[in-house]
């Protein structure tokens, strides 16, 4: 039974505990005994529970939620929950043993799911690089290829899950820190509408609303089911996603009728080139969805295209960096200093800081004018855009240098990552990665669909049918438990 349980999704341990074939407690000590045993090797997790998972686990107090008795882990940014530490990838946090009093509203849905967490997962500084490789806690690495990323930057929970020490893992994505690292290790990877989680109580949004939190999980099933568990807003919330038709979970297996799919597979930009693999996962696709009905052609919004927006994007995401600083400087008490903080979130903060308020208002509003131009492409009559999820398969470790001498290195090389995920954080549309594609290295390369904004059903109900036709859940990385 232990080993087998490595090998089940969510879903299915969590009806091991209905049935009464499995305890909450067995769960929670077989997954502790996989953590142990493979986190030497992957770094993932950075802060070990075990002790109070297993206090849950055995607990009556444990909530009797779908969920129950699943060992989980939260990702270590905005995700917090009462009395644990919490970093953020930050060595200045660390150092001082931070914790934090209170859960978020989505740790507290988590917890009522029934899900047991059995720690915090790695992750980069403040969180906007595209690897998971902080000073703080070291890299996680890759179960496919230990000297490959993880991606980033949910790139420790995404280990965690895809070499079985966990099934699903809690993850966020600013640009594509959902996708990305579902990519880059094999996981499915979806990130909701704009609204459909909460960041409260402590922030109403994050990085201008480009900001949305979820899991990643290596089926379907649990992605749908955990959606249902912990969606839907806080009092007090900015933005609101339109409620769903009927339960996520119920659009699993449900027939989507004939679609028009928009493919792309260049970026329209010289100075990113597509590798050859990741084309080839887009075109493979792109025939499986026309052999299921679908009408697919060559097209995407001519927004998708556009040099600047990212341009734009990045003054919102250093002023936020530097308001971080700002933000950690008064709760600590103490003034965070160049030598606190690695040297990109110093050069990130320093530009944020630079950038006043009528300049930061003019990109948000460049940012919501690129999302109407985008939104014309659906409203023209598209159902669905599939493209690549990043433009080349998961890169070596220290392909993005984080130095004194050149602080800004890895962060310019990690744009072309984010071509295709972050102008959907811009948007705020529901977006999916699902593993269709290896490489011939073994590297799995992950394909993403995107459609319009409160369509996670529509989202689904396809990538129902593509892990139905190609199913990928018996594909396991070298370093599994």
């Amino acid at each position: 039974m232990t080993r087998e349980l490595a090998r089940l999704d969510a879903c299915a341990q969590a009806e091991l505990v209905r049935s009464g074939e499995a305890t909450p407690v067995e769960l929670v000590d077989a997954a502790i005994a996989r953590v142990e045993k493979l986190n030497p090797t992957l770094n993932a997790v950075i802060t070990p529970l075990f002790e109070k998972a297993r206090l849950q686990a055995t607990s009556s107090l444990l909530a009797e939620g779908p969920f129950r008795g699943v060992p989980f882990l939260l990702k270590d940014l905005t995700c917090h929950s009462a009395g644990d530490p919490y970093h953020l990838g930050m060595r200045f946090l660390k150092e001082r043993g931070w914790t934090e009093a209170h859960d978020t509203h989505l740790a507290a849905r988590f917890r009522a799911a029934g899900l047991v967490s059995l720690g915090k997962t790695n992750c980069p500084e403040l969180g906007p690089m595209v690897t998971t490789e902080p000073v703080a806690y070291g890299p996680s690495c890759n179960p496919w290829n230990p000297d490959h990323s993880t991606g980033g930057s949910s790139g420790g929970s995404a280990a965690a899950v895809a070499s079985g020490m966990v099934p699903v893992a809690h993850a966020n994505d600013g640009g594509g820190s959902i996708r990305i690292p579902a990519s880059e290790c094999g996981l499915v990877g979806l990130k909701p509408s704009r609204g459909r989680t909460s960041l409260g109580p402590d922030l109403g949004d994050s990085w201008a609303g480009l900001v949305a939190e979820h899991v990643v999980s290596r089926s379907l099933r649990d992605s749908a089911a955990l959606l249902d568990a912990v969606s839907g807003p806080m009092p007090g919330d900015p933005y609101v996603a339109p409620p769903p038709m009927r339960p996520f979970a119920e659009e699993v297996g449900r027939d989507p009728g004939a679609l028009r799919v928009g493919v792309v597979a260049s970026t329209g930009r010289r100075d990113i080139e597509l590798h050859p693999d990741c084309v080839e996962a887009v075109r493979g696709t792109a025939a499986l969805l026309e052999s299921l009905g679908h009408q697919v052609e060559e097209s995407s919004p001519e927004a998708l295209d556009d040099p600047e927006t990212g341009q734009w994007m990045a003054k919102v995401v250093v002023a936020w960096i530097a308001q971080d600083l700002d933000y950690w400087s008064e709760r600590t008490g103490v003034r965070i200093q160049q030598e606190d903080v690695e040297p990109l979130t110093w050069e990130l903060a320093c530009r944020g800081g630079e950038i006043g308020a009528v300049e930061y208002i003019q990109a948000v509003l460049k940012l919501q004018a690129f999302s109407r131009r985008m939104a014309a492409w659906w409203e023209g009559g598209f159902d669905l855009m599939i493209s690549p999820t990043i433009p080349e398969p998961p890169p070596p470790l220290g392909s993005f240098p984080n130095t004194k001498d050149n602080p800004l290195e890895g962060f310019f090389n990690s744009a072309r990552f984010v071509v295709f995920t972050a102008p959907f954080n811009i948007t705020g549309q529901p977006a999916i990665s699902l593993p269709l594609h290896w490489s011939e290295g073994g590297l799995p390369i992950g394909v993403q669909l995107v459609a319009a904004y409160g369509r996670e059903d529509l989202l689904l109900q396809v990538a129902s049918q593509l892990e139905q036709s190609r199913p990928w859940n018996d594909r396991r990385p070298p370093i599994h438990a």
